[in-house]
């Protein structure tokens, strides 16, 4: 069924090596190609295998497989968001939302889903961009979350929310996180936000540290347009992160957009995956 494919990580430990070599191992044995993304190819014993820039990680595959964290499906998901392929993840991290798949069962499960046995969900990104002056001046994607949070000193930023061009509110705040369903179970859920259904067309706007403790998270459509305008008056006092990596430092009157972007990233996992199963072992539910 998978012909081709690519092994993405970005993580260079032990566990991590012994993993991805051991994954190498298994589908050469069956015959299936396998490209590398740079960092795997530091780490695999085969030195002989094909290595592809980060720009074209999975051109040529039908398949990518994250080893690692769930930091790592985040880097693997921005690699081939443009190429249509779906994407499988072998936790070797913490958490492992998204990296679903036990290191310690990799041949049984990956055997299994290499026949065709396995369970797959569309998930969308977020989609952001910056306007400075009128001027478009970045353009950046995320799986999780797009983040507007002060960085450098204790003190509050004021942001006015938009949603639809229809004002929301101002508020004094630690920040702004504007998640999707599936980084619901990250940053957003650390800031009191809702665990959202990971199919669900939906996002969630969550203040951080809101000075109004009646300013609370909002479920919004997932096809709203999300418009948060910087109104500090200090320079450098604010940023905008995205999945976590800083993007840029945002000035008073910059105005960050935010949508659903127009490509999904399609999630493999064992033939018995159960998301309220990950819930209860993650968070540690009764």
């Amino acid at each position: 069924m998978f012909k081709r494919i690519s092994l993405i990580t970005n993580s260079s430990a032990d566990e991590v090596a012994d993993t991805l070599n051991a994954v190498i191992e298994f589908l050469q044995q069956r015959k299936i190609g396998i490209e590398l993304d740079e960092c795997c190819a530091k780490i695999a014993r085969n030195k002989d295998l094909p290595v592809a820039e980060a720009d074209m990680v999975g051109v040529n595959s039908d398949l990518a497989i994250a080893i690692g964290g769930d930091g790592t499906m985040l880097k693997a998901a921005h690699l081939i968001c443009g190429h249509g392929i779906p994407l499988l993840g072998i936790n070797r991290g913490h958490l492992g939302f998204l990296a679903d798949i036990p290191a310690d069962s990799v041949e049984k499960h990956l055997g299994e889903i290499l026949k065709g046995n396995y369970a797959e969900d569309e998930r969308f990104l977020l989609y952001c961009e910056v306007h400075r002056d009128n001027q478009l001046i970045c353009v950046k994607y995320a799986f999780n979350d797009v983040v507007v949070q002060k960085w450098d000193v204790a003190k509050l930023i004021e942001l006015d929310t938009f949603v639809d061009g229809i004002f929301v509110h101002r508020q004094r705040s630690d920040g702004m996180i504007v998640s999707s369903p599936t980084g619901s179970t990250a940053y957003a859920l650390s800031g009191g936000g809702p665990i959202l259904y990971p199919t669900l067309d939906a996002m969630v706007l969550v203040p951080i540290c809101p000075h109004s403790l009646t300013n609370r998270p909002i479920v919004i459509n997932g096809n709203s347009r999300v418009e948060i305008i910087v109104r500090d008056d200090e320079v450098h006092h604010a940023r905008l992160t995205c999945d976590g990596d800083v993007a840029m430092e945002l000035e008073s009157g910059d105005k960050v957009m935010v949508e659903k972007k127009d490509q999904m990233i399609r999630l493999i996992h064992p033939a018995n995956h159960d998301h309220f199963s990950i819930l209860r072992a993650k968070l540690r539910w009764g």
